[in-house]
């Protein structure tokens, strides 16, 4: 893959999962509020200010995501981003974590609605 495409995959995420956390299903369930510079998106639960980081890293070819759980690197399969160490998709995995860090059960999904 090269840079710019990749570039483009990441762009994707991010705006994906800024959509996703801006349903009125999710919205209703989980206060949170986001932030984007660039490659990177904070997402900040309003309730007990914790954050969760998701950001792009170019060199690598990997989305990476800091959260209270642990730091963790996806790479892009072909159609999926995956876990390096456990396999786990990104999307699956990010709506675990901001259930726990958020109080609340909801799914994120990697389409843009």
């Amino acid at each position: 893959m090269t840079e710019s495409e990749f570039l483009t995959l990441a762009d994707a995420v991010l705006r994906a999962i800024e959509t996703g956390l801006e349903l009125p299903e999710i919205v209703d369930a989980v206060d949170v509020e986001c932030s984007r510079s660039g490659n990177v998106l904070e997402i900040e639960f309003v309730e007990n200010g914790s954050k969760i980081i998701v950001n792009s890293q170019a060199p690598m070819r990997e989305m990476w995501v800091a959260a209270k759980s642990g730091g963790f690197h996806y790479k892009h399969d072909g159609q999926q981003w995956r876990n390096t160490r456990d396999d786990s998709e990104l999307f699956v995995a990010l709506s675990a974590m901001i259930s726990q860090q958020g109080g609340a059960s909801i799914t994120l999904s990697a389409q843009e609605s």
